[in-house]
């Protein structure tokens, strides 16, 4: 990753877009750092001390800690990242925005992302609101604060999370691309540094040991390696396509794969999953805490984020959901249709259904292996925290999800690159 960073500082058309991308991200940062008015915001961090393990907590890691802050760019990206997903379920629910997507071209696609960003400004508002009446509601405004402030804290969300979602189409058009995923990255990276100070102050104060921090740090590098080695496997099917004579020409004949990707689905089951079964938690955050050993304060206990039973709800809730991204995202119909349409066919089996059949096999085969690395990933720093004494007293997050998608943002820069120095490399006919 570094040799292609050096490579692609070379090229000075490159250059310009690696540093445009870094100033659109310090941008990104400085916004984080304004915050709302008529927000007590010291209150409003003490507030969300007890708020971390519920799907608050979720947003906050997602919004780089600015949720917490109630800054200008408290909602992040979680407007867009629901339209983005709302209109992807659309598309199949809806024929006419299938046929804007499959058949509809350029122009189809640019239909589709106007939608997708008046869905963002709409969540964004609904988003904003909701915000305003948890802070509202826990006396977490200045006094003296009305109508006019609530529309001026609601609309200052809304706007936020659009020029959020703006800041991140520049970098796709004039940056390195990835415009998203990048603001994403940077929000979860930013809080990195705080985290392994706090783990460095845990222990020289001693709570926490140094041979635990040293197993936490291998541990992450082992969960980094093996995120790695997922992300880039596949799965190849091997094609053969059928010899066809045009005019005098015969074409075809060759010999070729489909690949499909083991974790197809990415870090959306997790979230997905994750959103779910931390919705008891979230719920009862909103309440006063029940008596000690009544029913209630038991319940709680038993679905606590970290306790067994969550791990385990958690863990079957990302394989339901790696299933469902997976089938929503992937028509073994489709792919055997349109092989079948291109005079190819997959060796052993005949084109039509039989091959539909065997690439859905393989398509649930590689669905499960991918849900049970994604539910690995995901459950084991929860049991470590419920057996380990250090790790609950190491003051940072041990989640796999923030990991899987710095990670897998890191990649995909990189493949961004390499595809663009390739580009300019390429040595023409004339050449």
């Amino acid at each position: 990753m570094l040799e292609t960073l050096r490579n692609a500082w070379k090229i000075e058309e490159l250059r310009k877009k690696i540093l445009f991308t870094l100033f659109i991200v310090l941008l990104y940062r400085l916004g984080n750092a304004i915050p709302v008015p008529y927000i007590d915001i010291d209150a409003l961090s003490k507030h969300f001390d007890s708020l971390k393990n519920t799907v608050l907590g979720l947003y906050n890691v997602m919004s780089g800690g600015s949720f917490s802050q109630a800054s200008i760019f408290a909602l992040s990206i979680q407007p867009y990242i629901n339209a983005s997903i709302i209109i992807q379920l659309l598309t199949i629910a809806i024929p006419a925005l299938e046929r804007l997507q499959k058949e509809g071209g350029e122009e189809g696609q640019k239909k589709l992302a106007s939608i997708t960003r008046y869905s963002t400004v709409a969540i964004g508002l609904l988003q904003g609101f909701a915000y305003y009446m948890l802070i509202s509601r826990a006396n977490l405004l200045e006094s003296g604060t009305g109508v006019w402030e609530a529309i001026v804290i609601i609309l200052t969300f809304t706007a936020g999370s659009a020029l959020i979602m703006w800041l991140g189409e520049q970098i796709s058009e004039f940056g390195i691309g990835n415009g998203i995923s990048i603001i994403l990255f940077a929000s979860i990276v930013a809080r990195f540094p705080n985290g392994l100070a706090q783990m460095i102050t845990n222990v020289s104060g001693g709570g926490l040991s140094l041979i635990g921090m040293i197993g936490m740090l291998l541990g992450a590098l082992a969960i980094i390696v093996l995120i790695v080695f997922v992300t880039n496997a596949e799965r190849r099917i091997p094609v053969q396509y059928s010899k066809r004579v045009v005019g005098r020409k015969m074409y075809g004949g060759q010999s070729t794969h489909l690949p499909m990707k083991v974790n197809m689905s990415g870090v959306l089951p997790i979230i997905f999953a994750q959103s779910i079964a931390s919705l008891p938690a979230t719920i009862a955050a909103f309440f006063p805490t029940p008596e000690v050993g009544s029913f209630a304060h038991g319940f709680l206990k038993a679905i606590d984020t970290t306790s067994i039973l969550y791990a385990i709800i958690y863990f079957l809730l990302i394989i339901f959901f790696s299933y469902f991204y997976s089938t929503v995202q992937f028509n073994p119909v489709e792919v055997a249709n349109n092989l079948k349409k291109n005079g190819g066919f997959i060796p052993g089996f005949r084109p039509g259904k039989p091959t539909s059949e065997y690439i859905q096999k393989s398509l649930n085969k590689i669905t499960l292996f991918g849900a049970i690395y994604l539910g690995i990933v995901a459950v084991v720093p929860i049991i470590i925290s419920v057996f380990s004494e250090s790790a609950r007293n190491s003051g940072i997050s041990l989640g796999g999800t923030s990991i899987i998608i710095v990670i897998g943002v890191a990649l995909e820069t990189v493949r961004a690159l390499e595809a663009q120095m390739i580009m300019r490399n390429y040595k023409g006919f004339l050449d």
